[in-house]
């Protein structure tokens, strides 16, 4: 698909604002502008920016509603999918109040710049989650390209706290991943697929304990 088609594939899931597409459009120029610097995405992926990209996180919204009051994003990185959320609670007036953590420095000033050039109201904290003493606590959490399942468990039960649901985006070999994991851990979830890919899921954790 060339761009206007991944737009109107968009467009077509999401019936959007003109001023929302408009935030996207200037989100994508100000990504793939800093991305020859940053390597904040993958090269083979910016011809299919809105599809891999912009599509693909934008989906969650659908997964939270008026009464989940806090989202943190776990190494936000170009801001996927935690800025695109951003704009889409912004779109459907849901006042959740969203957190980026990014442990890079350098992504971080990224992260602001972009905000502050979409004039989205996000809180952003530059932290290495694995290295921090206090625990994180929370409504909901996002993990999406972050680190593989196993780590992610792991993580989910040391340092977070209170949360509601936990996102993890998975791909081809995520069935399998799940499966693993369930020999370890009791998993209360709920799986859905991508919108994005067959081959892809978003599982959403509500409660986690060891075996």
């Amino acid at each position: 698909m060339d761009r206007e088609e991944q737009i109107d594939t968009f467009s077509r899931y999401y019936q959007v604002s003109r001023e929302t597409i408009e935030s996207l459009k200037y989100f994508e120029s100000i990504v793939i502008k800093s991305n020859k610097t940053l390597n904040l995405i993958g090269k083979s992926t910016i011809d299919q920016f809105w599809h891999r990209h912009i599509l693909d996180s934008y989906q969650v919204i659908d997964f939270i509603d008026k009464n989940d009051e806090n989202l943190i994003d776990l190494g936000s990185g170009a801001g996927f999918p935690g800025i695109i959320i951003a704009i889409a609670a912004k779109e459907r007036k849901i006042p959740i109040k969203i957190c980026l953590v990014e442990k890079s420095k350098k992504k971080i000033k990224f992260l602001k710049e972009s905000i502050k050039k979409l004039k989205l109201d996000v809180q952003i904290k530059c932290i290495n989650i694995f290295e921090i003493d206090k625990k994180l606590n929370g409504g909901i959490f996002i993990a999406r390209a972050f680190k593989p399942l196993p780590i992610i468990l792991k993580l989910i039960h040391n340092n977070i706290l209170n949360y509601k649901k936990f996102f993890v985006f998975l791909g081809k070999t995520g069935s399998n991943e799940l499966l693993q994991a369930s020999k370890i851990w009791d998993i209360e979830y709920k799986q859905r697929m991508s919108v994005t890919s067959t081959d892809s899921i978003i599982l959403e954790i509500n409660k986690l304990k060891k075996k």
